[in-house]
């Protein structure tokens, strides 16, 4: 990775904020993460020369990473209206949506819900069908308390040992060990509840929002989603030797596939007025 530019964080609006700015924007980049993650996940990509013309923007969302833990966690619903609730408290116009995993489904949410402050959305490896749930139904499948008490440990173990090999998995490991455990396990149950309906590639089908599927080929989104999507007149493009962080995976590969998919996105004829959002100081 080279050109890689400065990082602000700091808590914005009531959650861990992760910021990289550019000096004469053409939109702003709006980052969510997956399930049991954080912002560090997209840190390389949203600081890379090739990204410069965008703000970005990359929120650890409540109950996870940085940020503070509600009480009750929020739902996958939820978190859509907070996002667009706190877009819209810090006078920010449409952004780009780039949402991995659950972070894929809860930018679903927010383009059905809030249209007006998505310009484009770029899903990767977000949850189209049962087939793509592997932590979240291990995590669903016992009780929340079984899974505080006992099975919580044991999965931030395994991922600790998969992660020795696999740079991903280091990643994910670091946000198992901030996020909240009844989020994780709330937001898991839902994630396997809503791909079991099979519904949502028609729900993708049926946005009007320009947008695109991102997936790692061959360890990622299965052929039976890429079917779904295919059916639901989604467009996909596959990152090679890349697994469901196709963007820690392959990183130069994925970041090519990303720039076709944003440069190509058209341009509001009214650029919007961009304030500074760079928080004063570190959190």
């Amino acid at each position: 990775m080279k050109g890689i530019g400065a990082i602000g964080q700091g808590h914005i609006g009531g959650i861990h904020v992760r910021t990289c700015e550019s000096d004469n924007p053409s939109g702003t980049i709006l980052y969510i993460h997956g399930l049991g993650e954080s912002g560090l996940c997209f840190e390389e990509i949203m600081a890379h020369e090739r990204f410069s013309r965008w703000t970005h923007l990359l929120p650890d969302l409540p109950g996870y990473g940085k940020s503070p833990w509600p009480d009750p966690p929020l739902s996958l619903e939820d978190q859509a209206d907070f996002l667009a609730e706190w877009l819209t408290a810090q006078g920010i116009g449409a952004v780009m949506v780039i949402g991995h995993s659950m972070g894929g489904v809860i930018g679903m949410i927010l383009c059905e819900k809030h249209p007006e402050l998505v310009k484009t959305f770029i899903n990767i490896e977000g949850n189209v069908s049962f087939e793509d749930c592997t932590i979240s139904s291990a995590i669903a499948s016992v009780s929340p308390e079984d899974f505080i008490s006992h099975e919580l440990d044991a999965l931030r173990n395994r991922i600790y040992l998969g992660g020795l090999r696999d740079r991903a998995l280091r990643t994910y490991h670091a946000g198992l060990l901030m996020c909240q455990p009844r989020a994780l396990h709330r937001n898991a149950c839902e994630l396997e509840e809503i791909s079991k309906t099979q519904e949502i590639p028609t729900r993708l089908g049926n946005l009007r929002i320009p947008q695109a599927y991102i997936l790692g080929n061959p360890r990622g989104t299965g052929a039976y989603s890429r079917a779904l999507l295919h059916a639901a007149g989604v467009n996909w493009f596959a990152v090679e030797k890349a697994g469901h962080w196709p963007f820690i995976d392959q990183p130069d590969e994925f970041m090519d596939v990303l720039f076709g998919c944003l440069a190509n996105t058209p341009r509001s004829s009214k650029p919007q007025q961009q304030r500074s959002i760079l928080p004063s100081g570190d959190p």
